[in-house]
């Protein structure tokens, strides 16, 4: 597999710390609006809301990947929302492991902001389906890179 290189360009001063996931097999839109959401959140408060959102007590607002989808309660200036579990749990994994990194470098993790998270399309799994009369149609499975950068505050 190639390098994947951080889209973060140290535009943040202080102590940072890092960690990615890696053709995570979750939905790329759904990525996208959880990245956005939590982008700037301090991190004890982007894990609780990860985790409300996998209890479906909290959804996450869709601003961008909105077409058909329904509206939620309790979302502050937007109406469009859904609850995506399993894109919660994966980079929930994605900042544990971040904090733990962090940890590691000797950071308070009490004071730790979300600097930077991103996520990318990655590559896409090839699959296959049967269809009637022999035939077969795709079954595809996309991927996706998380990106995350905690800071200290």
């Amino acid at each position: 597999m190639a390098k994947i290189k951080y889209a973060y360009q140290d535009e943040y001063t202080g102590k940072t710390a890092k960690a990615n996931g890696k053709a995570l097999k979750i939905s790329p839109k759904h990525s996208v609006e959880i990245c956005r959401t939590i982008r700037g959140m301090h991190l004890d408060d982007a894990k609780e809301f990860l985790e409300e959102v996998m209890r479906k007590e909290t959804p996450v607002p869709f601003k961008r990947h909105n077409k058909k989808v329904g509206h939620k309660r309790g979302i502050e200036g937007w109406p469009t929302g859904r609850y995506p579990i399993k894109a919660a749990g994966q980079i929930l994994q994605v900042l544990e492991n971040a904090e733990a990194n962090a940890e590691y470098q000797g950071l308070e993790t009490e004071d730790l902001k979300i600097v930077h998270i991103s996520s990318h399309r990655g590559y896409i799994i090839r699959g296959w389906t049967a269809r009637a009369f022999g035939r077969a149609s795709p079954f595809n499975t996309p991927t996706t890179h998380i990106q995350v950068v905690l800071g200290e505050d």
